[in-house]
């Protein structure tokens, strides 16, 4: 399968030992209170992985996009 980039967006801004812990992907802060957390996702699994890890420390999930191959983030 294809690894398919997505952006998950979050309440909070990520500290930079949660931003280090997820390896493969681009944490940035909105400058609005959420962050953005960029990457491919190689298939469901993983991404539900990401959520579920999410979940688990309570962060809250603003919104899950898939993104083009060709736009520039």
């Amino acid at each position: 399968m294809t690894p398919q980039m997505f952006e998950v967006v979050v309440r909070g801004v990520m500290g930079p030992e949660l931003s280090s812990a997820l390896e493969g992907f681009v944490v940035e802060s909105t400058g609005d209170g959420l962050t953005r957390v960029v990457g491919d996702i190689r298939d469901q699994p993983q991404l539900l992985g990401l959520l579920g890890a999410f979940d688990d420390l309570h962060i809250e999930v603003v919104s899950v996009n898939p993104l083009d191959a060709g736009r520039d983030e």
